[in-house]
């Protein structure tokens, strides 16, 4: 009776053990994939890298938070905050401070539009999200992002090829636990032969401290300074959306409705202020991590929070994050392209799934929203001005952000 009990005790030691082991490897999936668009944003802004990992990872968890640990999402540095960072950055003679203070409105902003959502109901909110708005929305989401990958690949179009290529083979012909580290095996190949092929630099791994402090630092509010930044929130309100919406299509379950969007837009918010409070650029979800989430089909939110926890400790931890910065672009852009890609292509099983009528009005809508999403930079330089809404001069609603505005009020005209 003794030997009984204790071989049950050691074979649900050894299946935890190897449930928690297969949990750590995704969670370094999706660390991998959001890993350098998150350091990329404090690059091109002047702020500290380490901080961005390290307020991406705690705003994750801010998230969850937020969402009852509902939504698979990870957050990291947005991009839309960019343009507004370097003006500011100049205006004030390069004290990215001020910036902050601006970033820290924005996100209040969203909570406080979160409490508006949630007083005005759900059930109107969705009135506006039919499929033939949500599936091209989607499907801009992806092709918009796959330019990016492709200059990415751009660095070495061999090394990116393999990557992706290994990515693809096992994706389509591996079983069980082996396709779902598609990702993972197709870095390793491509960093593996990138090395051999003299890519990769380890001089950045030898100089990095094994242990170092981010050099946090508070914001300083001006208003000239929030005048610029906070109107970004308009914009990034609509990507905001398609990017929950896309996870909720890839998922299988609707998370505008449960546990709501007031509370991914909580999340979102709280996690951006709480970056500019401590230093880092602005947070948002990351379509990245949504893209390893339809290759592996494991949708397990514990795995995103287990990254963010990794990302907390890259924040502190420098040879980690250095060996990190050290896998070739090449690398990176074969992966994405294959993530982005997937996002489209939900956008499409959107459509198809939901049975949209090909009929004129759906056309309309759905034509409206790619064009403009695609084509706009293009019809605003063929024409000589913005195709969007201007609402400052460093600040335009433009591209999915303007798509998603226009469609979803020509849906509403035409299909009442």
């Amino acid at each position: 009776m003794t030997d009984n009990v204790y071989e049950k005790t050691t074979k649900s030691k050894e299946v935890t053990f190897a449930a928690n082991s297969k949990k750590v490897i995704l969670a370094l999936q999706h660390l991998i994939a959001m890993f350098g668009a998150t350091v990329l944003v404090p690059i091109l802004t002047g702020f500290d890298p380490s901080i961005a990992l390290f307020s991406a990872g705690v705003g994750t968890l801010i998230f969850h938070l937020c969402t009852k640990g509902k939504v698979p999402v990870f957050l990291g540095s947005s991009f839309a905050f960019i343009p507004v960072i370097l003006t500011v950055n100049e205006m004030y003679n390069g004290d990215l401070a001020y910036a902050q203070g601006g970033m820290a409105v924005a996100g209040l902003i969203y909570v406080i539009v979160s409490f508006l959502i949630k007083r005005i109901g759900m059930e109107k909110i969705e009135r506006y999200l039919a499929p033939q708005v949500v599936g091209p929305m989607i499907i801009v989401i992806g092709l918009n992002l796959i330019p990016t990958a492709f200059g990415m690949a751009g660095e070495n179009f061999s090394i990116a090829a393999i990557t992706l290529g290994t990515a693809l083979l096992i994706n389509y012909k591996g079983k069980g636990f082996i396709k779902q580290l598609s990702i993972l095996i197709a870095v390793l190949v491509g960093y593996t032969i990138a090395s051999a092929s003299g890519m990769v630099s380890v001089d950045a791994v030898r100089e990095a401290q094994i242990i170092a402090i981010p050099g946090f630092r508070l914001p300083k509010f001006d208003i000239g300074a929030i005048a610029i930044i906070a109107p970004v929130v308009l914009a990034v309100f609509m990507e905001h959306l398609g990017d929950i919406t896309t996870n909720g299509q890839v998922v299988g379950k609707n998370f505008i409705e449960d546990p709501g969007l007031n509370r991914t837009l909580l999340g979102d918010g709280l996690a951006t202020t709480f970056a500019a409070f401590i230093g880092g650029p602005a947070n948002t979800t990351y379509g990245e991590n949504t893209g390893v989430l339809a290759i592996t089909k494991n949708y397990d939110p514990s795995i995103l929070r287990l990254a963010a926890v990794f990302a907390v400790s890259l924040g502190f931890i420098g040879k980690i994050g250095a060996i990190l910065s050290t896998i070739p672009t090449a690398v990176m852009g074969g992966i994405s392209i294959m993530l982005f890609s997937m996002i489209s292509i939900i956008g499409v099983k959107t459509i198809g799934n939901q049975k949209v009528k090909f009929n004129w009005k759906n056309v309309v809508v759905m034509a409206t929203i790619l064009v403009l999403g695609l084509g706009g930079e293009f019809l605003s330089a063929k024409f000589g001005f913005i195709i969007g809404i201007p609402i400052n001069e460093s600040v335009q609603v433009t591209g999915l952000s303007f798509a998603a505005l226009v469609g979803i009020i020509i849906n509403r005209i035409l299909n009442k």
